[in-house]
C-alpha cells in the first residue's frame, strides 16, 4: 500500500486544515464535555483550563496522524487522549496544591499505563487531597490502551515508548517540587544520562525529555502496520534528543514572561545572555536536521522540524519578549523558506480560527 503522506508545505497545510484540525477539535470537545462533569472543583478547573489554553498542542500533535494512513482517525483519537493527559497533569503540577514528588510521580504513572494495554488503571490521585475526577483520567488512559491494543507487534514499539514516557515523568517530578530542590534534582538526574547527550547542558537535556512527539510518531507508524524494532530505533534516534529538544525549547522560549510571572522554571533563563540562547537554538535546530537523514518519509519529518519553528515563533507571546522580533528574524533566516511559510500560515490561522469555530 502506497503512503499518502504530504511532502510539501502547501498540501500538508491544506490536509491539516481540512482533515486534521476539525477531527482534533471534535475529539477535544468530547473530552471537554466529560471534564465539565468532574465532581472535584479543583480537578475540574485544571482539566478545563488545560484544554482551553493548550488546544494547539493537540492540533500540532495531530499532524502525526497522517503517518497512520487509513488508520488516521484512531491515531487522532490516541494523540488527543495522550496529549490531554499530559496537559492536564502539567496543569495539576504547575498549579498544584501539593509539592510532593510522590504525588507527581504517581499522577504521571497514568502516562506509562496509557502505553501498556491491559494494565489496570489505578487511583492516580492517591497522594493528593483532590480525589474525585468522575473517571476522567482513567477514561483517558483506557482510550489510549484500547487503540494501542490494536497494533500488531506492539511489543516491538513498547520499550521505546516506555523509555520516552519514563523520561517525561522524571522531568515532571523534578521540575515541580519545591523551588529550592528543582535545579539540584535536575542536575543530578542529568548526570545519569549525560553520556547519551554529551553536547547538551542539563537544561537542554531536560527540555528534550519534555516532548510527546516521539510517542506520537511511533504510535502513528505502528497503526499504519509498521511495527519493528529496527523502525522504532531509527525513529527514536531521529527524535531524541534533538527534535524533541527543539520542540520544547521553543515552547519555553515563548513562555518566558508567563513563567516568570508564575514563578515556574523556564530552561531559557539559564543561558548567560541572549546571544548564547540564540546560538544554542540554532545548534539544536541544525542537529535535528542531521539526525533526520535516515528516517522514513524524511521530507515529512523535515517539515515538522521547520513547522515547529514557524508555529511557535508565530505565537502572540513572542511580541512581548525582549528582542523577540530580532530572534524571530534571525531564526527564520536560518530555518529557511519552509519555516517562513509555516510562520505566515500560522499567523493567518490565528486570525481566522475564531470565524472557523463559529461555523
Amino acid at each position: 500500500m502506497k503512503d499518502n503522506i504530504p511532502t510539501k508545505p502547501l498540501p500538508l497545510m491544506v490536509t491539516v486544515y481540512r482533515k486534521i484540525f476539525p477531527d482534533v477539535n471534535k475529539e477535544l470537545d468530547a473530552w471537554k464535555q466529560m471534564a465539565k462533569e468532574i465532581p472535584d472543583q479543583e480537578l475540574r478547573t485544571q482539566a478545563l483550563a488545560s484544554i482551553e489554553s493548550k488546544t494547539f498542542h493537540c492540533e500540532g500533535g495531530g499532524i502525526y496522524a497522517l503517518l497512520a494512513n487509513e488508520k488516521r482517525p484512531a491515531a487522532i483519537q490516541f494523540i488527543v487522549a495522550y496529549q490531554t493527559i499530559s496537559d492536564y497533569l502539567d496543569n495539576l503540577c504547575d498549579r498544584s496544591t501539593s509539592l510532593d514528588p510522590q504525588d507527581f510521580e504517581w499522577l504521571h504513572q497514568s502516562m506509562l499505563d496509557a502505553l501498556s494495554p491491559g494494565e489496570e488503571v489505578k487511583n492516580y490521585y492517591a497522594y493528593r487531597e483532590e480525589q474525585n475526577d468522575g473517571g476522567y483520567l482513567p477514561e483517558l488512559v483506557r482510550t489510549c490502551q484500547n487503540i494501542l491494543g490494536k497494533i500488531e507487534n506492539y511489543n516491538e514499539l513498547r520499550p521505546y515508548l516506555i523509555h520516552l514516557a519514563s523520561l517525561y515523568r522524571d522531568l515532571q517530578v523534578h521540575k515541580h517540587v519545591k523551588k529550592e530542590e528543582r535545579i539540584s534534582r535536575l542536575t543530578n538526574w542529568f548526570d545519569l544520562h549525560q553520556d547519551q547527550c554529551p553536547d547538551l547542558t542539563w537544561y537542554e537535556f531536560s527540555a528534550c525529555t519534555g516532548s510527546t512527539l516521539g510517542v506520537f510518531c511511533l504510535v502513528s507508524y505502528g497503526l499504519s502496520g509498521k511495527s519493528s524494532t529496527e523502525l522504532a530505533d531509527i525513529i527514536f534516534s531521529g527524535y531524541f534528543p534533538y527534535l524533541q529538544g527543539l520542540h520544547i525549547m521553543l515552547d519555553y522560549y515563548i513562555d518566558q514572561k508567563e513563567d516568570e510571572n508564575e514563578g515556574d522554571l523556564n530552561f531559557c533563563s539559564f543561558y548567560s545572555n541572549e546571544q548564547e540562547l540564540e546560538n544554542r537554538f540554532m545548534y539544536i535546530f541544525n542537529q535535528t536536521g542531521e539526525h533526520l537523514h535516515s528516517i522514513p518519509n524524511k521530507a515529512f519529518h523535515q517539515m515538522v522540524q521547520k513547522g515547529l519553528v514557524g508555529l511557535y515563533l508565530a505565537d502572540k507571546k513572542v511580541e512581548h519578549l525582549k528582542n523577540g522580533s530580532r530572534f524571530v528574524k534571525n531564526f527564520l533566516g536560518v530555518a529557511g523558506s519552509k519555516a517562513k511559510f509555516f510562520y505566515v500560515n500560522t499567523k493567518l490561522y490565528h486570525k481566522i480560527k475564531p470565524a472557523l469555530l463559529r461555523r
